[in-house]
This record gives C-alpha cells, sequence and structure tokens, in this order.
C-alpha cells in the first residue's frame, strides 16, 4: 500500500481527493451562500425571502442551478464564440485554483508551497483578464464599459491589497500562509494593525465588485456591467464566480488577521472544536459583514471609487507600512 501511495499514480490519487475534499464543500458554500444573501437582505428589509422550494427554501440553490442548465446559451451574432464562452470559464476555474494553497488547517492545504501570497496575488490579479474578455468579446457598448470599468477598479485596489499584504508579511517574516497563522497563536493581526485590516476589508468589497463598490455591474447606466449579453450556464459561472470569490476574500482575511483556524484566547474551554471550525465561523462572519453592507450602503460614484482607492488608501497604506517597518527596525525584530 505504502508502495503504490508513493508511485506516481498514488500522489495523484491523493491529489484528487484532497482537491475534491476542499473544492466540493467550497462549492457548496457558494451555492447556499447565494440563499444566505437573500435571506439577510430579506430580513433587513422586513419580508421573507426565498420559503417556498424545500423547507425553509433549503432546496432554492438546486432550483435555481436546474433553471440555469435547462436554459439556452445565446450567443450575440457580433461575438467572438470562442472567447465569449472562455471568459466566465476562466474566471470560474481563477477562483476555484486559488484554494490550492489556503489551508483550512494546520497541515490542510493541498499545497503548502512557501510563496502561497505571492501565488493568490497572482491568481487574483488574472481575474481581470476574465472581465475585459467578457467585454469585449460581447461585442457590446455596455458590456465594454462595464470591463473597463471593472477592470480599473480591480487594478486601483489591488495596490493597496498588496501593501497591506506587505505590511503583514514583515511581521511574520514569511510568504506562507501556514506560517502566517502560527504567527498569531497569541494575539491576531487585527488588534496591532487594525487599521490596515479595515483598508484590506474594504478594498476586498471592491476586488470582488460588491457593494457599495458594484460599478461594473451598474444597472442604472449598465444594465448588467460586463456580463449583460450572457445567459444560462455562462451567466451562472460569472455569478459562482463572484461569490466563491467572496469566500476566498474571506477565507484570506480570517487568515491574515483573524488567526486562521485558532480560537479566540478568551475561548480557552472551547479548545476542542477543530480549528477547521472555527475558520468556516470566521468566514461566515466576513461574509454576513459583505451582506450587510450590501443592504446598508448606497452605491458610490466613480469617481469616488477611484479617489478613495487612489488618494485614501493608496497613501495610508504605504505610510502605515513605512511605520510597521520603522517599528519592527527598532525593536529588533527585522534583519539590518
Amino acid at each position: 500500500m505504502d508502495g503504490f501511495l508513493a508511485s506516481p499514480i498514488g500522489i495523484l490519487a491523493i491529489t484528487v481527493a484532497q482537491t475534491l475534499a476542499l473544492l466540493v464543500p467550497v462549492l457548496i458554500a457558494v451555492a447556499y451562500l447565494t440563499l444566505a444573501e437573500r435571506k439577510v437582505l430579506a430580513a433587513m428589509q422586513l419580508r421573507r425571502g426565498p420559503n417556498v422550494v424545500g423547507p425553509f427554501g433549503l432546496l432554492q440553490p438546486f432550483a435555481d442551478a436546474l433553471k440555469m442548465l435547462m436554459k439556452e446559451t445565446i450567443i450575440p451574432s457580433g461575438a467572438n464564440r470562442f472567447l465569449f464562452i472562455l471568459a466566465p470559464i476562466l474566471l470560474f476555474m481563477l477562483a476555484m485554483i486559488a484554494w490550492a494553497v489556503i489551508p483550512v488547517q494546520d497541515g490542510w492545504a493541498i499545497a503548502d508551497i512557501n510563496v502561497g501570497i505571492l501565488y493568490l496575488f497572482a491568481v487574483s490579479s488574472l481575474g481581470v483578464y476574465g472581465v475585459i474578455i467578457a467585454g469585449w468579446a460581447s461585442n457590446s457598448k455596455y458590456a465594454f464599459l462595464g470591463a473597463l470599468r471593472s477592470a480599473a477598479q480591480m487594478v486601483s485596489y489591488e495596490v493597496s491589497i498588496g501593501f497591506v499584504i506587505v505590511t503583514v508579511l514583515l511581521c511574520v517574516g514569511s510568504l506562507n500562509l501556514t506560517d502566517v497563522v502560527r504567527a498569531q497563536e497569541r494575539v491576531w493581526f487585527f488588534i496591532p494593525l487594525f487599521p490596515m485590516f479595515i483598508i484590506f476589508f474594504i478594498s476586498a468589497l471592491a476586488e470582488t465588485n460588491r457593494a457599495p463598490f458594484d460599478l461594473p455591474e451598474g444597472e442604472s447606466e449598465l444594465v448588467a456591467g460586463f456580463f449583460v449579453e450572457y445567459s444560462s450556464m455562462s451567466f451562472a459561472l460569472f455569478f459562482l464566480g463572484e461569490y466563491a470569490n467572496m469566500i476566498l476574500m474571506s477565507a484570506l482575511t480570517t487568515i491574515l488577521f483573524l488567526g486562521g483556524w485558532h480560537p479566540p484566547m478568551h475561548m480557552v474551554p472551547f479548545t476542542w472544536i477543530p480549528g477547521f471550525v472555527w475558520f468556516a465561523l470566521k468566514i461566515a462572519l466576513l461574509l454576513f459583514v459583505f451582506i450587510w453592507v450590501r443592504a446598508t450602503f448606497p452605491r458610490y460614484r466613480y469617481d469616488q471609487l477611484m479617489r478613495l482607492g487612489w488618494k485614501v488608501f493608496l497613501p495610508f497604506s504605504l505610510v502605515w507600512l513605512v511605520l510597521t517597518a520603522a517599528v519592527l527596525k527598532l525593536a529588533g525584530w527585522l534583519p539590518a
């Protein structure tokens, strides 16, 4: 048995099993996040939300998926057929492969590589290509304008996200995500780096095109943004990709600032709870805030969005990075 596990086929089988063990729960979470959002928004607006399909509406995500699968995929006559179909697949695949380096518990990562942060940053940056390809291949002015908006928005807020991540890495001294979590065994980073935690979470809202930064999908002026021409499963892949990115950014926020799988220090009696359960609870809390923000704040104007990114978040995160490096150097925690 040991010989089989050490063989190329055995290694491949283990990798496939690990991948399915991670991605299947993620896909189920994506499906039920759509239901949770509709339920939470309904509660905040004093209405019921989905409550017909299954008990308490719990089968609604499967009904939506079945409806999407049964609909016809309509491709506009002037569209580039290959790129039109490729764009949603690319966006969804990028949202999935980013999970390869996410440690849900100590030692529970498909690829526990030493440059996990760089891998995540590279994968998230590639998401712009899916949006641009979708807007251009649709051969629609509305879709193209939405794609340009989204690309500019994502690039703008990735800069501040980068500075926030570098600040955390200075405190850890490693690019490995598992090391980042282990460094927070005593104190979670959101306490000493609270301003950066706020900037990172708000930038995550902009990075995932969520309210109040959902300018690429501005219904009032762009109909539906870069996926206005999409239907059926091609539209569903954009939808699922957005929600998968929400879960991914919540997981990254948990790893960088909320101690990953570590329980809160004042909850020592609950240390018997597995680490991945704490990890999932923190992600669920952040996702609730995602939905709460959508129900609370109106959409920004585009000039306000860009001003916030370039004139507020960028200089503030840069100054905080320099201050953090200076403090760590004075404390003797940084090499000469």
